[in-house]
């Protein structure tokens, strides 16, 4: 009965084929240069997570472990961080994540617990020890409260499936196909070639022959993969999938689980997880996932997952700056993201700021030239005047880019002093030339305020409205209450020329209607409003335009959408009102409110280029 019911089930497979083919043999991440081991690298084995287990460090072409002899919170706080944990709870000892293999490189350390390497720690000399394995030195490292890693995304694409095909594949019953899964160690051979550990997956040539671009015309009962040590033990999971069309997926299996489809040819599979990426980026505060995604988008051309990711960390790129990943991000992730203008950033002095400090740590593995093509990105003339005259006393990098800072700041105080009009008769048209005319989302003081997040409240009519019989319309009997309103003040421009001309600043009313007691003419509701409490001065309504933005925090721990307001109002979307590209799961959002100033000079149409 069983061999029927999987016949009849594996017909149902076929309408999922993906035509192609691949050899007998391929690589899984083995091109990246960031899988093969450098010096003095260190790793954790052994533990049931990521943040713990026997701590290993790389030297001379081979893993080895490290004396327990004075092991102390100290060495794992320097462990920890090197593996971009938060810091370290405890420091182990006694070989309790198991006895290691080879040398025992380390001994005798001492730390002082701010090194950036446990190499740079003092300690008796490589591989001097009188101790065995059974001493090996672990850790446990401390994981951001925010971190959930572990959350489980099930993808159920089993059309009703019977389980019995998950039974096939654990009990390995009648199989006669092997895939074997290969996974280099990071340790040379004498030869210096990398050693490479091998495990064997039993399964059924049937279940393979449905996926095309496995290659089983030449009579194999074998099929070989190479995937790098963090995806092996995600392969399991994946060929189980391909018998039951059921798997569940986090943020560490997802992009192993997209790959692994890529090369299979599971397209429902690899778009699902493609998409599921979206969700999972706000799920790691410390942005090593999403930078690390961006740069596997780069690697498979996925064109919509670059965009999604450098979306998500435009809108929070003063989170990432703050984050242990920005000092890592590459060149070409720090051009793309300075091209943006809907990076959301106090003002454009800090964003300049951040990346001189980049710009620094990088040191002699940036050159000169790609130092100012960066720096040429910077907008300048949004920065406040006061701020580009302080640039020549305070910018690490004035005197070595000191002809571009000068240019920079002097289009910075033309910008502030110039009327528009003159500007725009010397100034060039192109976009290049005028993107430093063109604000990102500036949310410092008096450009953005803030109104703390709520849920949408019922609508309710009893004992608020009462009906008039006399006229088909509700009247109030109380007066509603703005408690989610504030008010702000801007200038009238962020040019000094614009705020000398009119002594009055412009006043805000931002306000968060949440049913139809606050708000009759609003369709839906969270709705936000942003409006104009003061008339402009001097007639001025012809050169400054406004471009107003609503900024959704979710949870108060990412920056989830940024909407327009249309007619001054922005209906906040729902979780199940529309498809949200960085969902928040309960809808709790902080507002906040940020006014763009523009003007119709030095360019005729200002516009953001996003």
């Amino acid at each position: 009965m069983l061999t029927i019911g999987i016949t009849s089930t594996l017909w149902l497979l076929l309408f999922l084929h993906v035509p192609g083919g691949f050899c007998a043999s391929w690589n899984l991440f083995s091109k990246s240069s960031s899988e093969l081991p450098q010096e003095g690298m260190v790793r954790l084995m052994g533990g049931q997570r990521d943040s713990e287990g026997r701590v290993e460090v790389y030297h001379e072409g081979k893993w080895g472990t490290i004396c327990d002899d004075g092991w102390d919170l100290a060495e794992a706080q320097v462990v920890c961080r090197q593996l971009r944990f938060p810091g370290a709870i405890s420091a182990v000892t006694g070989g309790t994540y198991g006895e290691g293999s080879g040398s025992i490189w380390l001994d005798d350390m001492e730390c002082k617990g701010t090194e950036k390497y446990l190499s740079s720690c003092s300690f008796k000399g490589w591989a001097l020890t009188d101790c065995s394995h059974k001493e090996d030195a672990g850790v446990i490292c401390a994981r951001d409260t925010d971190v959930t890693s572990d959350t489980v995304h099930i993808l159920d694409h089993s059309i009703g499936l019977s389980d019995d095909l998950g039974e096939l594949f654990d009990h390995g019953n009648n199989s006669d196909f092997h895939i074997v899964v290969r996974n280099p160690t990071g340790n040379r051979d004498e030869e210096g070639k990398l050693e490479v550990e091998e495990r064997t997956v039993s399964t059924h040539k049937l279940i393979l022959s449905l996926y095309l671009n496995v290659n089983l015309i030449n009579g194999s009962n074998s099929l070989s993969i190479e995937v790098s040590r963090g995806c092996s033990s995600h392969v399991t999971n994946f060929i189980r999938y391909l018998y039951t069309r059921k798997i569940d997926v986090t943020v560490s299996s997802a992009q192993c689980l997209h790959k692994l489809a890529s090369e299979f040819g599971v397209k429902r599979l690899m778009q699902d997880t493609g998409r599921l990426f979206t969700v999972l980026l706000p799920e790691d505060p410390t942005f090593h996932t999403q930078v690390s995604l961006y740069d596997y988008a780069l690697q498979t051309r996925d064109l919509q997952l670059q965009e999604n990711c450098l979306q998500f960390l435009a809108w929070n790129v003063e989170a990432l700056i703050n984050s242990p990943a920005w000092s890592d991000v590459s060149m070409d992730f720090m051009t793309a993201l300075l091209q943006r203008s809907d990076l959301v950033v106090p003002d454009e002095g800090f964003l300049l700021q951040a990346l001189e400090r980049w710009i620094t740590k990088m040191g002699d593995l940036i050159s000169s030239d790609s130092q100012a093509s960066l720096l040429a990105h910077i907008r300048f003339s949004m920065i406040p005047a006061e701020k580009l005259f302080d640039l020549q006393f305070t910018s690490e990098l004035y005197k070595k880019q000191e002809k571009l800072y000068r240019a920079g700041i002097l289009r910075g105080f033309q910008f502030n002093t110039v009327p528009f009009d003159v500007l725009q008769k010397h100034k060039g048209s192109t976009d290049e030339e005028q993107r430093d005319y063109y604000p990102r989302i500036y949310t410092a003081d008096p450009w953005g305020i803030n109104i703390n997040s709520t849920k949408p409240e019922p609508t309710r009519r009893d004992n608020q409205y009462q009906y008039n019989r006399g006229y088909p319309y509700y009247y109030q009997t109380q007066a509603p209450s703005y408690s989610r309103s504030r008010s702000f003040t801007t200038p009238n421009h962020n040019s000094l020329i614009f705020q000398t001309k009119g002594t009055n600043p412009i006043t805000w009313s931002a306000n968060i209607f949440t049913n139809n007691q606050e708000c009759y003419s609003c369709t839906s509701f969270p709705t936000a409003r942003l409006s104009l409490q003061s008339r402009l001065v001097q007639n001025q309504t012809n050169i400054v335009r406004y471009s107003n933005r609503l900024l959704l925090k979710c949870e108060g721990k990412f920056l989830s959408h940024v909407l327009d307001f249309k007619n001054d109002k922005a209906q906040v979307p729902t979780n199940g009102s529309v498809s949200l590209t960085y969902p928040c799961a309960d809808g709790q959002y902080g507002y906040i409110f940020v006014t763009f100033t523009t003007s119709n000079g030095p360019t005729q149409t200002p516009r953001a280029d996003w």
